[in-house]
């Protein structure tokens, strides 16, 4: 039987991804706050019959209004940082700027962590890079002839560990000369992308040659995505917290991109800086394992972008 799940103000509402997920274990309802104690005992009292309930509050400390309701009527509290975490497998950026515990702990990884993340970048990456030379001969092939006026690789300049940028690799997925001024999000059924293209961006084809700087140091398998220095820093403005990705180097595939779908605006870059920053702090082998695993899956169903 679902529990009951209240929200306690609008601070934060659950989008549809993450609704979906929620959906099997609890029933979600989000109530203003603050309220008269009348009106939202009433309130909390017509959601809670006969079935468990957990009340979702915005921070760690329980308003003092709050605490009968909680005796009342058997509450389950939680914080919605802690929820998140638990139950969402993120952490949760609020739009303020503001000091929180949960994000200032997070480290780089440790040189025991960091030497097993390379093992896999090389027992995974060298047979990868093995197995799909006729993919590359072929995409190629097909650049080559869907799009000759320009080169093989995309090369552009990307911003790794401790924000220092890098040469990243893939295969051109546009035309050339695509973005013609300041940079800009590629959309869904970007004119720009030539057809072969955008078959190998759906299926992360495109991003192969980026072995390259896996092999170089510049990258792992799985880290956060990297981006332009024009975006980190336009986001660094807008998302708190945002440079703390840069404390580990980037990935080809990662916790972010298996479980949010493409951005295109600061509200996606700001979803997807969660999903990172809990890799980066409950950093695991099993983790590790759990995201590449995500990512065949993300492969098969053409779901890359």
């Amino acid at each position: 039987m679902r529990k009951n799940l209240i929200v306690l103000g609008k601070k934060y509402v659950f989008n549809k991804i993450e609704t979906e997920l929620l959906k099997p274990k609890f029933k979600i309802f989000y109530i203003d706050f603050p309220d008269e104690y009348e009106i939202l005992a009433k309130k909390i009292s017509s959601i809670t019959k006969n079935r468990e309930s957990v009340l979702i509050i915005p921070s760690r400390d329980i308003d003092e209004k709050i605490k009968p309701l909680i005796e009342e009527f058997s509450l389950k509290v939680i914080s919605l940082p802690a929820f998140m975490e638990k139950y969402l497998n993120k952490l949760y950026i609020p739009y303020e700027f503001k000091k929180l515990e949960y994000i200032e702990n997070i480290n780089p990884y440790t040189t025991a962590e960091y030497i097993v993340k390379r093992i896999i970048d090389f027992l995974v990456g060298i047979p990868l890079a093995i197995f799909s030379i006729p993919i590359v001969i072929y995409s190629i092939y097909r650049i080559k002839r869907e799009s000759p006026e320009g080169g093989i690789l995309y090369k552009q300049a990307r911003v790794g560990k401790n924000n220092k940028e890098f040469i990243a690799y893939k295969f051109r997925s546009m035309v050339p000369d695509a973005e013609k001024g300041l940079p800009k999000f590629a959309s869904k059924n970007d004119p720009r992308v030539f057809k072969w293209g955008a078959f190998m961006r759906k299926t992360r084809i495109d991003e192969l040659p980026q072995l390259i700087n896996i092999l170089k140091g510049e990258m792992h398998l799985v880290g956060p995505r990297p981006e332009r220095k024009f975006w980190t820093d336009v986001f660094e403005q807008k998302i708190p917290y945002y440079n703390v990705r840069h404390i580990v180097a980037p990935g080809i595939t990662g916790w972010a991109q298996v479980n949010y779908p493409y951005g295109s605006n600061t509200e996606d870059a700001r979803q997807k800086l969660m999903y990172d920053l809990y890799y980066i702090k409950h950093w695991s082998l099993w983790l590790e394992i759990k995201t590449l695993f995500k990512t065949i899956g993300v492969i098969l169903k053409k779901q890359g972008q």
